[in-house]
């Protein structure tokens, strides 16, 4: 049976494996994803089925082999809230699949024309939560080395979810770093020279897409991959502000910076090129979207001690179950006697805790107060004033809604909880011990 054939006939599928064929989602020249039902975890799946015949074609069989088996081989790890999960992986006489989890909405890629482009404000939330997806692939050994638009699933407020890892370079696996794997437009300068790859080739795609999510074009153009590759090589990308005027020169900076051909000076970390796009944020009225502020929120929090331990799903989390709050100097935010249904973190400032207006402590940014309401019983009163000694922002807990948390953010918090404990009872005997 031909290649096209295959692809045909699995058009009239009705079950994959375990799974239940509900419609198919799209089609390529090797494989074909179907929208199935997956009755035993009672969820919908995106179950990617490459034909067989693709696997066994002399001429290109052994890469898609290679391309079908690393793809599976992150089944269950790769847990983040913006990188597609893979759940399962199967072969049998008849197709090799991939159950991935199911995303509703389109790529990116329709966002990069003239005419269709986000706001600025959202490109750089999307970009940051790409940047911090692959930087977390990265600390797990993986390169995705095919980033492009239409590898990036973009949900509702800007949610990202990464997807199609079958390209990637795991660390310790056998596949070679250095094969020409990718999409020409979105390929490094070392990928075009076939030299090995680290994390920064990530990084420059990354940077093309913002390029084209910005001005809905490419900063190279050719008629061919060596015209191309001749100006990736040779030529300095322009600035995306000569395309589209409202670009702030600073996020000119990072988009050039990321394309640098030399790697010693792109960005040399995920790290860098995060808290440069998190540090625009910080206190700019010009670039509209609620969704920035998301960002910058997850960057405030990432970097507070409190938060040391949480994984960035569990962050994610807890921002959407926790209210950001601004407090005036003097301002009081616990008050003695009150019932102990939320906790808070302090984000900036400090805070006096009073009891019967005698000072017991000062809290300072990425302390926690009233943990106690989680920790005692429900029907637990404050044992003291908090008072704001300086202006404040924290985040507010509701105790209900982080007892629906999920198990891995509860335990975090119990984790950092105890750690607090620990630290305070060492402070109360070092006072004690100089009296």
């Amino acid at each position: 049976m031909s290649q096209e054939n295959s692809i045909q006939s699995s058009k009239s599928l009705t079950r994959v494996g375990k799974y239940d064929v509900v419609r198919t989602l799209g089609e390529g020249a090797t494989s074909t994803v179907y929208l199935c039902r997956d009755t035993f975890a009672n969820r919908d799946v995106a179950v990617k089925v490459v034909a067989q015949s693709a696997l066994q074609d002399l001429g290109s069989g052994k890469l898609m082999q290679r391309l079908f088996t690393t793809e599976a081989s992150l089944a269950g790890k790769l847990d983040h809230p913006h990188i597609v999960q893979i759940f399962d992986a199967a072969a049998d006489d008849d197709h090799a699949y991939i159950v991935m989890e199911f995303v509703e909405g389109g790529t990116l890629q329709r966002f990069t024309r003239p005419d269709n482009l986000l706001g600025i404000g959202d490109v750089i939330e999307v970009v940051y939560k790409c940047a911090r997806a692959l930087d977390y692939a990265s600390q797990q050994g993986v390169i995705h080395r095919d980033i492009k638009p239409a590898n990036i699933m973009l949900k509702e407020n800007n949610d990202v979810k990464i997807t199609d890892f079958g390209s990637a370079a795991i660390a310790k696996a056998e596949a070679t770093m250095i094969d020409g794997i990718g999409t020409p437009a979105y390929m490094s300068p070392e990928q075009h020279m076939n030299k090995p790859l680290n994390h920064q080739t990530d990084i420059y795609a990354l940077g093309i897409v913002m390029f084209q999510l910005l001005t809905g074009r490419a900063p190279f153009k050719a008629d061919n991959i060596a015209g191309l590759a001749y100006q990736v090589l040779n030529s300095n990308p322009p600035l995306p502000s000569e395309f589209r005027r409202e670009v702030p020169l600073e996020l000119d900076m990072i988009v050039i910076r990321a394309l640098q051909r030399d790697t010693d000076k792109r960005y040399l970390t995920w790290a860098q090129l995060i808290d440069e796009l998190a540090g625009m944020m910080r206190g700019s009225t010009a670039l509209p979207k609620q969704g920035v502020f998301e960002t910058e929120r997850f960057n405030s929090l990432r970097k507070l001690s409190f938060f040391e331990g949480f994984a960035d799903v569990d962050l994610w989390e807890v921002l959407r179950f926790s209210e950001w709050l601004a407090v005036a100097k003097d301002q009081v935010i616990l008050k003695e006697g009150d019932p102990g249904d939320f906790f808070c973190i302090l984000v900036s400032g400090e805070a006096r805790v009073t009891r019967k207006r005698r000072l017991i402590t000062t809290l300072k940014s990425g302390e926690c107060l009233g943990e106690m309401a989680c920790l005692g019983s429900p029907d637990n009163l404050r044992t003291a004033d908090v008072i704001a000694a300086q202006a404040v922002r924290m985040i507010k807990i509701p105790v209900s809604a982080y007892r629906k948390a999920t198990d891995s953010c509860r335990v975090r918090f119990e984790h950092a909880f105890l750690r607090v404990l620990v630290e305070r009872l060492m402070q109360a005997n070092t006072r004690l011990s100089m009296v």
